[in-house]
Formats: C-alpha cells, structure tokens, sequence
C-alpha cells in the first residue's frame, strides 16, 4: 500500500469527491472508490442497528441523569476512556454467570449456593431459583454480593425444599440486560 503525504490544507478532508471517498482512520486518511449501489442489509444486521439505536438512547438517559451519569464518569476517568462509549459497551453486553457451586446442596433449610457473576461495567442483582424436574420454580430469591465487590454472589435457602434437580441463576447488570445459568444439583 502506498502512502503519500497530504498536504496540510487538505490533510483533514473527508467525505465524497467525485468517485472517490475520503475516510479518516486514526491519524491518516483513507482513499476508497465511492460504493456502487445500496446493498439491503440482513435480517441479523438490521437487528443490530435497532439495538444499537437502543444502546445509544440509554447512553443519552443515562448522561441526562445526574446520579446514573456519575458511575460512569467516575469509570471513564479512571480508564481514560470516553464516558458514552461505556455506557454504549455496558448496554451491549449482558453480565456473564460463570461459575455455580452447589456443592454440598442437598435441599435443607440454610443450605447455601454460591455464584460468580461478571459484567463489563457490574452486576447490581442476582436471582436464584431452585427448580424441580419439570422446570418449575421451589424456591427463589435474591443473592447477596459477599464480600461488596467480589463477583461472589451467595443465595441461602430460607426453608427445605424436596425434589430440587437444578438451580438457575440469573444476574442483571445496570441497563437490564439478564444472564443466566442453569446447574443441575
């Protein structure tokens, strides 16, 4: 590939002239032929710029909201990043549920699970449901982060239950996005 030297007057063009598309790319510009005709976009493509647009629509309710905004400024600063390209990765990605410990689980009262759940930005609630062998929910409730900050989230079981073959765990990061695993016992 050849590279050239732009002139300083012409060094930041970018757009269509005549046939030719100007494209900045980091600190150069990139010559293309200009597109012959328009391609219709996939089904798969479609769905992401819809969720894309979304993305972008909770990144500006986000900015607009004084207490929400300052989590991800704080992070943006710390990072050197931009605060909107945050907000827009932790919109795209839902929180991960690693890893489920039922050892030692047998359905009694106290019994303890444990979870780790991850995310780009953070998980702000886990859920767990202790499920019979049709699916059907036992028990449910909300885990607990131990310690603050760990990504070890644990459920203890209120009262016995009977019958329980699986345990799903869903966790939920700040713009809703929903992860989840399902272990059998």
């Amino acid at each position: 590939m050849a590279k050239i030297t732009m002139n300083p007057v012409v060094r930041f063009i970018q757009g269509k002239v005549g046939d030719v598309v100007f494209k900045r790319q980091g600190d150069g510009v990139i010559l293309t032929r200009k597109p012959v005709g328009k391609r219709q976009a996939s089904a798969a493509q479609l769905a992401q710029r819809a969720r894309f647009k979304e993305a972008t629509l909770y990144g500006r309710l986000t900015a607009a909201d004084p207490v929400r905004k300052q989590a991800y400024l704080a992070r943006a600063q710390a990072q050197q990043t931009p605060m909107f390209g945050l907000m827009i990765r932790d919109f795209m990605n839902a929180p991960v549920v690693a890893l489920v410990d039922v050892a030692g689980f047998t359905g009694a009262a106290g019994d303890r699970i444990v979870a780790l759940a991850d995310d780009d930005f953070g998980v702000v609630g886990v859920t767990v449901a202790i499920l019979d062998g049709n699916g059907r929910v036992l028990a449910e409730g909300a885990a607990v982060e131990e310690p603050a900050g760990s990504r070890r989230w644990v459920y203890g079981l209120a009262t016995a239950v009977l019958g329980a073959t699986a345990v799903r765990v869903r966790a939920v990061d700040r713009p809703g996005n929903v992860g989840e695993r399902v272990w059998g016992c």
